[in-house]
């Protein structure tokens, strides 16, 4: 796997990266706070970065929330104290692993691998999560665009949908496309129906108030 290390201590850098090289993975870059870890981590696209918790600029657990946010890779916090407000933190922010110092090189060739395996299947589920929300969104279009197709031109459902289905087989476009082009189109004539309803109504009611002029 390809590593990214940070920590403030460099000691402790090597120790990891010694650790690291000895289970057969790469480090490809490393840090000593962790604002560096985390614009190195955008640039070089590691597997998975080892994060100390405490760091100066921002410490682990922020740098765990950020790369797990923006699907960048896994994230594997170091520390020295296995503090339970620290547990919380690093499971809220996504972390998908933690070691306590010293650590075992197996130990920590574990951890990464479950981390990466875990951090993959979020970024499946976020995937998936994407791709439900996306034709719950067209499916709300096409329903509006059925709609406004079967009151112009007094349709039934399943012929406002064959025309839907033909129009986008016909452009080769997407069905949410050609519902968004037939609202926009049918939006568009209905506005000037909308505002004559509307001006007439001032009419009427103009009409309808009594004179202020006296006569005699």
């Amino acid at each position: 796997m390809r590593v990214l290390v940070a920590d403030d201590e460099w000691l402790v850098r090597e120790e990891v990266k010694a650790s690291l090289q000895e289970v057969g993975h790469t480090v490809v870059g490393e840090a000593g706070d962790g604002e560096t870890a985390l614009q190195l981590a955008k640039t070089l696209r590691p597997d998975v970065a080892v994060l100390d918790i405490k760091m100066p600029e921002r410490d682990g657990i922020e740098v765990a929330r950020e790369l797990v946010k923006d699907g960048i890779c896994a994230a594997v916090l170091l520390t020295a104290y296995a503090l339970p407000e620290f547990v919380q933190r690093a499971t809220e922010a996504g972390a998908f692993g933690y070691l306590t110092k010293p650590f075992d090189p197996k130990a920590l060739d574990a951890a990464l691998h479950i981390a990466v395996a875990r951090f993959n299947e979020f970024r499946q589920l976020q995937a998936e999560i994407g791709e439900l929300e996306e034709e719950l969104a067209t499916r709300k279009l096409v329903e509006r665009a059925k709609g406004l197709l079967m009151k112009h031109y007094n349709l039934d459902e399943a012929e406002a949908y064959r025309i839907l289905q033909r129009r986008s087989m016909e452009t080769r476009k997407p069905m949410r496309e050609v519902a968004e082009a037939v609202l926009m189109a049918l939006e568009l004539l209905e506005e000037p129906t909308a505002q004559k309803r509307k001006s007439g109504k001032r009419k009427e009611g103009q009409s309808g108030k009594p004179s202020g002029q006296q006569t005699g």
